[in-house]
């Protein structure tokens, strides 16, 4: 009985958490649309380039590979993020964590491969 309240309990934390994920930003943005002023003008409405008035269209198109190159970097400095913790608590964990982290960098690696036999990661 007593494992079941632990359970419940478990929960609760989880659906608190998400509940205050969901109502911060909500109330965090009606409290800035409410208290803001509004007072739109032509000059605010105008798009801004660094002081200078625009001179061209807005609409620019990118290269896709600046954004694959983007997502790439976001990947390994995420998994930077998940080996700091690892790093800090090695002595704890044991033999059992090195085998878990060591598949978990195959497996980017593996993905870094895949990358690379593609030619994503090629400049020109």
């Amino acid at each position: 009985m007593e494992q079941l309240n632990i359970y419940h309990n478990s929960y609760l934390i989880v659906t608190a958490f998400l509940l205050l994920g969901i109502l911060l930003p909500v109330v965090a943005l009606t409290l800035g649309r409410l208290l803001r002023p509004a007072k739109p003008t032509e000059q605010k409405q105008t798009t801004y380039e660094s002081g200078i008035e625009p001179f061209h269209e807005s609409w620019v198109q990118f290269n896709v590979r600046y954004y694959v190159f983007a997502l790439l970097f976001v990947i390994f400095d995420v998994e930077t993020i998940f080996l700091y913790p690892w790093a800090v608590a090695y002595d704890r964990l044991g033999l059992f964590a090195l085998i878990e982290v060591l598949i978990f960098v195959v497996l980017l690696l593996i993905g870094l491969a895949y990358a690379w036999k593609k030619k994503v990661l090629k400049w020109t």
